[in-house]
């Protein structure tokens, strides 16, 4: 691999433990304002530095599927691709595919299925969608040559997990928002890693998301708690990188 800069951490080989036998082990990646917020003029773009999105292309190489919400979808796009032949080579050596495959949750089915998601022949991607998905939508999704997965509206996050262990054998998953994904997955108490960048701006406002948005806040004896594995400040682009490992509470 190429030197690396100073204020940056190593995310390409993280020691992870074996993944639950009924899902897989899950990562959460975000980055944020310094005042918790996850969107800037209606997008992530302009929280993270060059450095942030060379992190999240390393947390990628740790992945066997990196999953996205519609809504992340429709704003930014959906792609697994590693952006480094290195990356690539890393994963090659660990006897896996060089892109981990790309996957989407939605509930509507109403993707752009012109994005390159759906045209990128160099990865392979899943839909998830639910049963409750009308199946113009559906079979609009399935022309592409996309697989796509029907789930069932309720327990979906438990199914959608289920279906990446049991029948993908997805060991690591990677999940990169949006907040209301990321909120299904710590409801229900199946992320194990966060990783969040602290970025250098305020953003301010009373409705812009934060990194995790739950139709209700946790409480004090059900809030996940977060204990540090690291934090990495960079000088040079004032940002902070934070490694969380994830616990719930009896």
């Amino acid at each position: 691999m190429t030197d690396r800069p100073s204020g940056k951490p190593d995310y390409t080989s993280l020691a992870l433990p074996p993944p639950p036998a009924d899902r897989p082990y899950v990562l959460v990646n975000m980055v944020m304002s310094a005042d918790g917020r996850a969107v800037f003029e209606d997008s992530e773009q302009g929280l993270g530095s060059a450095i942030d999105q060379r992190l999240m292309r390393e947390l990628r190489a740790n992945a066997d599927v990196v999953l996205n919400g519609a809504e992340t979808f429709r704003v930014s796009g959906s792609s697994p691709r590693l952006g480094d032949p290195a990356l690539e080579e890393l994963r090659r050596a660990r006897g896996k595919a060089p892109l981990p495959i790309g996957a989407v949750l939605t509930g509507s089915g109403q993707l752009d299925t012109a994005r390159l998601f759906f045209t990128a022949t160099d990865f392979e991607g899943v839909v998830f969608v639910l049963e409750t998905t009308p199946a113009a939508q559906r079979e609009a999704l399935e022309r592409t040559g996309r697989k796509v997965v029907e789930l069932p509206p309720q327990e979906t996050i438990r199914a959608l997990l289920r279906y990446l262990r049991l029948v993908m054998g997805c060991e690591v998953l990677l999940v990169e928002g949006g907040p209301t994904l990321n909120g299904q997955f710590f409801a229900h108490r199946a992320v194990d890693e966060y990783f969040v960048t602290v970025g250098p701006v305020i953003v301010g406002g009373t409705d812009r998301p934060t990194p995790v948005r739950t139709p209700r806040p946790f409480d004090r004896r059900s809030a996940p708690r977060l204990h540090l594995l690291s934090a990495v400040p960079n000088p040079e682009t004032g940002e902070v990188y934070c490694r969380y490992r994830v616990t719930y509470p009896d």
